[in-house]
């Protein structure tokens, strides 16, 4: 699958991602009760900071899916690990849909961490999902993170897990 990506617009794109972060299946986003207003507010936010972007995944120009990057050391992480240089935060999600396609989230994980490596000064990419988010934990894995130990954020217990670009090159080569 061949993705795109552009920045998000958080007031033109807020009624899609409105739906996306919302769903039952997007509970670990932890948006479940938002309002359209909170989601633009939130993206706006994004927008703003210096530390923080979102981006849309494109398949065929569509919106595919959303991602996010962050410096961990000035978001989510600050002072719940040591950053080392070029450590780059990521999240995505991928909306739920009724008619799934076998294969396309780990498409989506696979893109979004090859974006990420292609900014040479990306040394290593740090996720932090939820301890209980099985299903991401395994297409972490799939794509060359490893779990490094449970952390206590302010809103949830995660697993801090780390990507090395060698890692990921072994793990799609493979």
């Amino acid at each position: 699958m061949n993705f795109t990506f552009r920045p998000l617009d958080p007031l033109g794109d807020a009624e899609l991602l409105h739906g996306w972060v919302t769903h039952p299946k997007a509970a670990f986003w932890m948006m479940q009760d938002a309002k359209l207003e909170d989601v633009e507010r939130a993206y706006m936010e994004i927008a703003a900071d210096e530390h923080h972007e979102a981006l849309l995944g494109l398949l065929g120009g569509e919106p595919a899916f959303l991602m996010e990057r962050y410096d961990p050391a000035h978001r989510e992480l600050a002072g719940l690990y040591e950053p080392e240089p070029g450590d780059v935060g990521m999240h995505f999600l991928v909306p739920a849909t009724d008619t799934p396609v076998h294969g396309f989230t780990r498409a989506v994980i696979t893109a979004v961490v090859a974006h990420l490596f292609e900014d040479p000064a990306t040394a290593r990419i740090v996720v932090e999902p939820d301890v209980r988010n099985k299903a991401v934990h395994a297409l972490n894995e799939a794509v060359g993170f490893a779990p490094e130990r449970e952390i206590q954020k302010p809103e949830k217990r995660a697993l801090l897990s780390f990507c090395t670009r060698e890692r990921f090159e072994r793990a799609v080569a493979a």
